[in-house]
């Protein structure tokens, strides 16, 4: 099992953002949300991911992240989704984005 890093992107209240890197490469990210009663998570993982390997990042997760911040929840309820990143866009960066996006709005 590799050794996750979450390095965190941003922190409201109620929810928290990670970018979660493995075997020094940024690999996907979880953004989480803290209810009263229950914790919401989207994390996003590369398409050649294994139910396996999603399992045991889920766990780590839990482990390091929501425990850490909420270990009397009832519910931690996960929606995962496997693909590429296309891209990262902004409004304040946008003309260095026109510069390195050819015309199909995405990254190469």
């Amino acid at each position: 099992m590799p050794r996750y890093q979450f390095e965190r992107e941003y922190r409201t209240p109620h929810s928290e953002t990670y970018i979660i890197g493995a075997d020094d490469k940024e690999i996907g990210r979880v953004d989480i949300q803290y209810g009263d009663d229950n914790v919401h998570a989207t994390l996003c993982v590369p398409d050649d991911y294994s139910e396996d390997a999603i399992q045991d990042l889920m766990s780590e997760i839990d482990e390091r992240l929501v425990m850490s911040a909420q270990p009397f929840r009832d519910d931690f309820v996960v929606t995962v989704w496997i693909g590429r990143q296309a891209g990262v866009y902004s409004e304040e960066f946008e003309e260095e984005l026109e510069e390195e996006v050819e015309g199909n709005g995405h990254f190469e």
